[in-house]
């Protein structure tokens, strides 16, 4: 019984969900960490937050050097009140919630989190996030390269139209002023990125699930997200 409970330690349950740009992965992490009381990790977030750093600090892209000396000053730390279901993302103590989601940093992310420094960075350190309860991530690489051992892993996925419609209501919502072309533009040019970058690029794990929300209501993905995470929970308690 010690081994098994030490294994566990050793090795959290995690759960791992990768997926193009608004496709819905935050949502369903949010809903499947509140609904199975685990922690939720927003590493999109944590990209954002660096490329917002790097653009108020004027960062240049072409300086390795530069760029490994500004990520050691970059400290991200998340929180979620469960109250107002919000989370809230901190660069170097100052909420940027907001900031992140702005059209600038849209346009700006992909190609900062497919420079090499940084994507090594920023993996090291989501890797070494830990929680005794297990943890929800999403993002474009987590059951490939940051959890490649999770014990389950959803690949997220909905057409482009769907998923452009569900950003510009989302930006809308926010007060920015932005077209439908301007967004469906935006996720035409991350896909391409994040696909095709040389380090760690978007693509789903061989044994990753596969959910298809195009014409699923967000109670409908959960309910079968939620009987994927459950199955794999039970084996994970078995070892």
């Amino acid at each position: 019984m010690l081994v098994r409970y030490l294994c566990r330690m050793l090795q959290p349950f995690v759960i791992a969900i990768d997926g193009f740009s608004s496709s819905g992965k935050s949502t369903l992490a949010k809903q499947l960490a509140e609904k199975l009381n685990l922690k939720f990790v927003d590493s999109g977030a944590y990209y954002r937050a660096v490329t917002l750093y790097f653009i108020e600090h004027n960062i240049s892209f072409q300086n390795p050097d530069l760029l490994i000396e500004a990520l050691q000053a970059i400290d991200v730390l998340f929180e979620y009140d469960a109250i107002q279901k919000q989370s809230k993302t901190f660069l170097n103590g100052i909420n940027v919630e907001n900031k992140i989601r702005d059209m600038q940093v849209s346009e700006l992310v992909s190609e900062v989190s497919a420079l090499s420094p940084v994507r090594k960075f920023v993996s090291n350190t989501l890797r070494n996030i830990n929680d005794q309860k297990g943890l929800i991530m999403d993002g474009r690489d987590i059951g490939t390269v940051v959890f490649p051992d999770a014990q389950l892993k959803i690949f997220l996925t909905a057409n482009e139209k769907t998923r452009s419609e569900r950003r510009f209501l989302e930006m809308k919502n926010k007060g920015a002023e932005v077209t439908e072309y301007e967004i469906l533009q935006n996720l035409s040019g991350r896909d391409l990125l994040d696909s095709t970058r040389k380090t760690a690029p978007l693509k789903q794990a061989g044994d990753a699930v596969v959910i298809d929300n195009s014409n699923l209501s967000l109670q409908q993905q959960l309910e079968i997200a939620t009987k994927f995470a459950e199955t794999a929970l039970q084996k994970y308690l078995r070892k």
